[in-house]
């Protein structure tokens, strides 16, 4: 489908959808045209329902990996070919309300202790002091750092928004001891190739590697750091509205979600079973 992707191409970037989500719904739609065998141009209503349930059936893949190839497709089919009907008739998955995982203040900590090398350390340490996404810790660059404001600048974070976020004290200090040994240039963090960032996938390389020696068994991702950042302010007192700036959050329930998961008031509450004098004995 090369001519057909070039032109869905380009009407991503004049939608001024982000790179990741340009690749992400370039690479489900070429999935979708492989496993026909046919261009979608000769494809239509029966074969996109049949897809996303075999993606769900089959492949059993999550809710969100369906909803990429449905938003994927719908793009295709209603902006680069024209055909607005094709998708009026095929069901949205519902996304399931699922609350964040959250690691706690000494799991972080631990964390850090096994993370040795030192660029993987101020890497794990800027994504929870700051609460960075994944690619907007990995597109950092050197002059996005304002130490004397003791903030950190996010160049086009999700929704192409830029925003500031606070710069921990901790992890400045690990900044400047690994700027003094690695000497970074234009990406605070290099990765392989001369004049490219470290990637996405590098970085979850590393977490996992440092949950596995930390003997942290919950399901943690880099993601989990961010929601960690957010869970432990909320938790020490910040406001959500401040809360909400910090992690760019267009709308403030997006933010609600960590009163949830927040221990700060459900410690207070005391089990009815506790209360019941012969269950003490």
């Amino acid at each position: 489908m090369g001519k057909l992707r070039e032109q869905m191409k380009g009407d991503l970037e004049l939608k001024g959808l982000s790179p990741n989500t340009q690749e992400i719904y370039l690479r489900q739609v070429s999935q979708f045209a492989r496993h026909y065998g046919r261009s979608p141009r000769h494809l239509g209503e029966k074969e996109i329902k049949e897809y996303l349930l075999y993606l769900i059936r089959k492949k059993k893949v999550s809710t969100s990996t369906v909803n990429q190839c449905y938003h994927a497709l719908k793009f295709l089919y209603e902006r680069t070919l024209n055909r607005v009907w094709v998708m009026a008739r095929v069901p949205r998955v519902k996304s399931l309300k699922q609350l964040p995982i959250v690691l706690d203040k000494e799991e972080v900590e631990s964390l850090f202790s096994v993370t040795k090398n030192l660029k993987h350390r101020a890497i794990l340490m800027l994504i929870y002091s700051s609460g960075l996404r994944l690619m907007e810790a990995a597109h950092l660059k050197v002059t996005d750092i304002d130490s004397k404001r003791m903030l950190l600048r996010i160049k086009q974070g999700k929704g192409r928004k830029d925003r500031y976020t606070i710069l921990s004290k901790v992890a400045l200090e690990v900044l400047r001891e690994y700027w003094s040994q690695y000497r970074p240039k234009e990406w605070l963090f290099a990765g392989r190739f001369p004049g490219k960032p470290l990637t996405g996938r590098s970085i979850q390389r590393i977490l996992i590697k440092a949950k596995k020696l930390a003997g942290i068994k919950k399901p943690a991702t880099v993601h989990t750091l961010r929601h960690s950042f957010a869970t432990h302010l909320l938790e020490a007192g910040t406001n959500l509205y401040h809360i909400q700036l910090l992690l760019g959050h267009r709308s403030l329930n997006t933010t609600t979600i960590y009163l949830h998961v927040s221990r700060k008031e459900l410690v207070r509450i005391v089990s009815p079973l506790d209360l019941i004098p012969s269950s003490n004995s």
